[in-house]
């Protein structure tokens, strides 16, 4: 389609940061996110959601709470606090 914007590059390092996408991106983002890192046998996550209204922060929690693969998930206690989730992962979690 011709106003279709290019897709975004995420690097598959454990770090994803959601500023650069939309809200309604988060469902197919963060289950291909996770199964892209399992790949790269990563499993520890930072999903950084930012601070702002908690919108974005509830809407990546519900879709951790739904996945398979993750085994825990908290909120950074670093200087980003809750504009970032922690999540560990693994392949056969609910195994």
């Amino acid at each position: 389609m011709p106003n279709e914007p290019d897709p975004i590059k995420v690097l598959i390092n454990g770090v994803l940061d959601l500023h650069t996408f939309r809200p309604n991106e988060l469902g197919d983002l963060l289950p291909e996110y996770i199964e892209a890192c399992l790949e790269k046998d990563i499993t520890s996550l930072r999903i950084i959601h930012g601070k702002g209204t908690g919108a974005l922060r509830r809407g990546v929690h519900a879709l951790l709470d739904r996945n398979p693969h993750v085994v825990s998930y908290s909120l950074a206690t670093d200087r980003s606090s809750w504009g970032a989730t922690l999540v560990e992962i693994k392949r056969d979690a609910n195994k």
